[in-house]
């Protein structure tokens, strides 16, 4: 078996289609969502509707409990709250009610998906640094776990810290069985790498091979798309930067 694995979307339309696209070409035949399908892009509906509709899984991010209405706008940053607002105007009832049914976390076979940590999955804290990492690594049950929300790709391993698995990207890796990883998958949809290209991740079960995937994929029509909505121009600029 092998699929792809996609973090923070977050209404991105043209990025999602250039990374279907890609990880079917790489024989993928499941999709598991990291959350945050919907915010700051200009496209939720559509993008809710194709995540509706792929073989795999979704957990429920922050940004998908805030358009579904189930969580207050409180705590997220200025550029959020209107980005969130504009959203939920655009989602129809009934995917408001599939994005507030979603799980905050999922176990599929030997792997486990949750948008933000396992020790408090839905109090959408960062996993950014060694000492949070093994919060949630004492907590997995699998031996592999793929996080999102940070929206800039990395992998701990217990015992041993940050792991340098993506020195070779186009290459893969291949996991060792032990001890158990905990991977940031990136960003689909707004990179904060530094890199503005789409990111996702592929795993192939079998093999336990584990490829970090950077598409092309046209960011000024997705830029446009947000100012042509009306949406913050800080938004568009993000696109076009990775930052």
């Amino acid at each position: 078996m092998r699929y792809a694995i996609l973090g923070d979307i977050h209404a991105n339309l043209h990025a999602l289609e250039a990374v279907l696209e890609d990880a079917r070409s790489f024989g993928c035949t499941e999709f598991h969502l990291l959350g945050d399908v919907v915010g700051y892009g200009a496209f939720p509906s559509e993008c809710v509707a194709i995540a509706q509709t792929l073989p795999g899984s979704c957990v429920l991010g922050n940004h998908d409990e805030a358009a579904a209405g189930h969580k207050s706008l409180e705590g997220f940053s200025e550029t959020a709250r209107t980005s969130l607002d504009w959203t939920r105007e655009r989602l129809s009832s009934d995917q408001k009610a599939w994005l507030g049914s979603l799980r905050p976390q999922r176990q599929i076979r030997r792997t486990t998906f949750v948008h933000a940590t396992l020790d408090s999955p839905l109090g959408w804290g960062y996993v950014r640094e060694v000492a949070d990492a093994e919060m949630s690594l004492a907590l997995q049950r699998t031996p592999l776990c793929f996080i999102g929300h940070t929206h800039v790709p990395q992998a701990f391993g217990q015992g041993i810290g940050r792991a340098l698995l993506f020195e070779h990207p186009d290459q893969g890796v291949r996991l060792p069985r032990t001890p158990k990883y905990l991977v940031n998958a990136g960003a689909v949809g707004q990179p904060r790498d530094g890199d503005p290209r789409a990111a996702y991740m592929i795993h192939d079960e079998e093999q336990d091979g584990l490829w970090l995937r950077r598409v092309d994929y046209d960011i000024e029509a997705a830029a446009s798309a947000i100012l042509a909505a009306g949406l913050p121009v800080k938004l568009a600029s993000r696109l076009r930067t990775g930052e």
